[in-house]
């Protein structure tokens, strides 16, 4: 039974394909149009389905539309109640059963007609593939027999999270910016059954707060948060009373949030690209306190409610890795789990997971269960593709007889490389596959990758580490295969590895083992043998405004229009200055 996953609504357009419960393919369509978060920021392009990411699902496991048995869409336009717009009509959708309409619907952006092409989403998909990709969806002239689900949004999230963790029984807790209405939920997973205890509507939202405050100052309040939270680092909780008349905890695992009025509590706004004063550092550091001691009590709620030792979360406030580290240390759980393409990417993926689950259930063919222990489930190129697009650019460049231990030689003499390897990581975080790679024991090697990427100086850049080493050179350092946690360096190896140590001194740590990336692990051990140091710095392989690389072709432009020194793609070495055929 193979089951596609689309999610098209907001932002982060990908598509997920499984076969009998097992992922196949994930990519978000980013990698393909090269539009970041797939879409442009304003307006949406609600109609919009992610053909190029279906089309290599399709690609990758060697089928055509007409072989699909379910289509599940990871947004539910019945949740939203009859609404009018002009001369537009009127649009009405029935509820399944036990399913309610959210109780402000007015907080809905979404007009009738935009409505409809939600609703008209299964005839895009069959009619709307643009005419280079029209071979898998045309499918020889046989019929498409799928069968085409609406998945609520934040249902996609939370079995992103439940169907593929470690944990058989677990607490889940999901946070974003919104949903069809809503913006956070709390639930369980126990004995096979999915059970919601909580939820939060609109306008009540810590993404949507986290996004007002990004834009207030200065950054792309869609995408930037991140930023903030790196800007968080370097400032002091001087504004948190103020966040905290914003923010309140109603104590029943819910919470409120009121108009933040940014500008009558704060002053100006920061103009973009504009200095960054004290008070913007401080402005993120509150908010920042105020989201984690939020959350903190979300999280106690649920663990008295359930039991349980164990929390997965996904929703793109679930990228704050911040927020995540703290609720591993001082949260009730035990054992903390982050599905990797926790954004709104990963919808996809759990409306896909969620199909499969259940229409398996229902015929009784269980199987058995996949886990999510990696992330590379997106395109990947062989040796011979590779070859042939070198020559055919005419780029010099010598294959290696040894990836691992001639890419050391040259991390060790502290120069940047773009490294692509296998298959595309699917998700926000370059996890070695489309990375660039570097030494961490210069301590001047962050500034430089920052001016490599043309990134703001206060950008932090992150450490991979060898899973059995973690522990030596991070503090209580765990495995975390998908970066989403920070841990503090351990005293004495700060003058080792300077360059991923934060102003807090904390790093965004990847552990790594030979399963998960058997190339990527080599490199780590041939660089230790080399340096004594089992530590890379890892960073996304792209340039400004571009997603990470997917194709050959994506690399070779982002390394000649960058100032990398050398790019290791496969099984074969290009390099700048003095390169050799």
């Amino acid at each position: 039974m193979y089951t596609l996953g689309i999610n098209a609504v907001y932002h982060d357009s990908a598509a997920a394909l499984l076969k009998d419960g097992i992922v196949i393919a994930a990519a978000e369509d980013e990698r393909f149009t090269h539009v970041k978060h797939a879409k442009r920021p304003v307006p949406f392009s609600t109609w919009q389905l992610p053909f190029d990411a279906i089309d290599y699902c399709l690609k990758e496991a060697g089928i055509e539309l007409a072989d699909v048995d379910h289509v599940a869409y990871s947004y539910d336009p019945r949740l939203l109640s009859t609404m009018r717009s002009g001369s537009q009509p009127t649009i009405e959708l029935p509820l399944e059963p036990g399913r309610k309409p959210m109780t402000n619907p007015s907080e809905s952006p979404w007009d009738p007609l935009f409505l409809s092409y939600i609703v008209n989403a299964k005839s895009q998909l069959l009619d709307g593939a643009p005419h280079h990709l029209q071979k898998r969806f045309n499918s020889g002239g046989r019929p498409a027999r799928f069968e085409w689900h609406y998945v609520d949004h934040h249902l996609s999230h939370e079995a992103s999270a439940f169907l593929a963790a470690p944990f058989s029984d677990t607490a889940v807790l999901t946070m974003d910016g919104r949903g069809e209405g809503v913006t956070t939920s709390l639930g369980q997973f126990v004995d096979g059954e999915y059970k919601r205890l909580k939820q939060v509507e609109l306008p009540h939202s810590l993404g949507l707060l986290y996004e007002a405050v990004t834009g207030y100052l200065g950054f792309l309040h869609s995408s930037d948060e991140y930023k903030v939270m790196a800007l968080a680092s370097y400032g002091k909780p001087l504004f948190v009373d103020q966040f905290r008349k914003i923010v309140k905890y109603r104590h029943d695992g819910t919470y409120t949030v009121d108009a933040p009025r940014l500008v009558d509590r704060f002053g100006p706004s920061r103009e973009r690209g504009g200095p960054l004063e004290q008070r913007h550092f401080d402005i993120a550091h509150s908010l920042q306190v105020v989201l984690e001691d939020t959350v903190l009590e979300l999280a106690r709620w649920l663990h008295a409610q359930t039991g349980l030792d164990s929390l997965v979360m996904a929703g793109g406030v679930a990228l704050n890795c911040v927020m995540n580290a703290r609720l591993r240390d001082r949260g009730p759980f035990k054992d903390v789990w982050v599905q990797p393409a926790a954004g709104d990417a990963g919808t996809a993926l759990g409306a896909a997971l969620w199909i499969d689950y259940r229409e398996r259930g229902r015929r009784g063919d269980a199987g058995r269960r996949w886990v999510m222990d990696h992330a590379y489930y997106g395109p990947g190129y062989a040796d011979e593709e590779i070859e042939q697009f070198l020559q055919w650019a005419k780029v010099p460049y010598r294959r290696l007889t040894d990836i691992a231990g001639e890419t050391a030689d040259i991390l060790a003499n502290n120069r940047v490389i773009g490294w692509y390897q296998g298959r595309t990581e699917f998700g926000p975080r370059a996890l070695g596959a489309r990375s660039i790679l570097a030494s961490p024991i210069d301590s001047g090697m962050q500034a430089k990758l920052n001016e490599i990427k043309d990134r703001e100086d206060f950008r932090p850049v992150a450490p991979v580490v060898m899973e059995e080493h973690a522990g030596d050179w991070f503090v209580n350092a765990r495995v975390a295969p998908f970066m989403l946690f920070i841990f503090d360096v351990q005293p004495g190896k700060e003058t080792q590895i300077p360059a991923v140590r934060h102003v807090d001194g904390t790093a965004r740590v990847q552990t790594i083992n030979r399963n998960q990336h058997a190339l990527y692990y080599d490199l780590l051990a041939a660089f230790k043998a080399r340096t004594g140091v089992p530590v890379l710095v890892n960073t996304s392989f792209n340039t400004r405004g571009e997603p990470m690389v997917n194709s050959p072709r994506d690399a070779l432009e982002s390394f000649w229009t960058s100032p990398l020194d050398a790019l290791v793609i496969g099984s074969f070495l290009i390099e700048k200055n003095g390169a050799r055929s």
